[in-house]
């Protein structure tokens, strides 16, 4: 990659559409950030990130149910729907570089940032490895274009993104991947189940990266980090924050109930 600056390199991984060339790119981005002499710069990021033709996108409500892991049908859509968030957080994780560009943010902040989209691009090539493995690829199966409107719906507010991004979707991987890597190696498919729980592990750290990064910033704008919070999820978060919870997992992201619990409270649920 021949970007002069980390935002600029950031929005042409945003406009690549193919999405192996997208993980390689941010792989060797976050390998020239990492070296040092590369600076911030400013660049605006696209109102979408470039897609390939393939998968068909779909709203969420016309998604079929995930078959049984039991089966081969099964198992080739879970790993296809993962696939699919990877590949949004890659471009989740340098939406944020490049959009939220403050001489207030230390350079800790995009290392920490250009670090979670290097992770989130091996992942997604780690899915697309099992996928073939499997007998599919990645755009072989519908997607739903979801994932999505948390960055369109807080491209203006940075504690909104840190809010809804790692601390409510990244959160509920960690509630619901070791249930779905026990499932896949009762299945026999041990290499996937593998896969998955190397994500999870990788997964608490995102969130706390998430988690510190909130905080820090709310607290250095006098603001009470839980308050905004739930205020911030209240305003942009569409969905509702359910349970059973990982507490364990988010515990290990410093990511206490005293985040998520009212807000299950509030939507007639218990925070378990």
């Amino acid at each position: 990659m021949n970007e002069t600056t980390l935002t600029a390199g950031a929005v042409a991984i945003l406009e690549t559409p193919d999405p192996a060339a997208k993980a390689e790119l941010s792989l060797a981005l976050a390998e020239n950030w990492g070296a040092g002499g590369m600076s911030l710069g400013e660049a605006r990021p696209p109102l979408r990130p470039a897609r390939p033709e393939r998968p068909p996108l779909r709203p969420a409500r016309e998604m079929a149910k995930r078959r049984h892991l039991g089966s081969l049908a099964g198992r080739r859509a879970l790993l296809h729907a993962l696939a699919h968030i990877e590949l949004n957080a890659v471009d989740l994780a340098w939406d944020l570089v490049a959009r939220f560009t403050s001489a207030a943010l230390p350079r800790a902040f995009y290392d920490d940032w250009v670090t979670v989209a290097a992770e989130e691009a091996r992942h997604f090539s780690l899915l697309t490895a099992r996928l073939a493995a499997v007998g599919v690829g990645y755009g072989d199966l519908p997607a739903h274009d979801g994932l999505w409107e948390a960055a369109a719906a807080t491209a203006g507010d940075l504690l909104a993104r840190l809010a809804v991004v790692p601390l409510v979707l990244e959160a509920r991987g960690l509630d619901v991947t070791p249930a779905m890597a026990a499932r896949l190696e009762h299945a026999g498919d041990r290499a996937s189940a593998a896969v998955l729980r190397l994500i999870y592990e990788q997964e608490i750290g995102h969130v706390r990266i998430g988690r510190r990064w909130f905080e820090g910033l709310c607290l250095a704008r006098g603001l009470a980090p839980q308050a905004v919070f739930h205020d911030r999820v209240r305003r942009f978060y569409r969905g509702a924050l359910k349970p059973p919870f990982n507490r364990a997992a988010r515990e290990a992201a410093g990511f206490g109930p005293g985040y998520y619990g009212p807000l299950a409270e509030a939507a007639g649920d218990r925070a378990d």
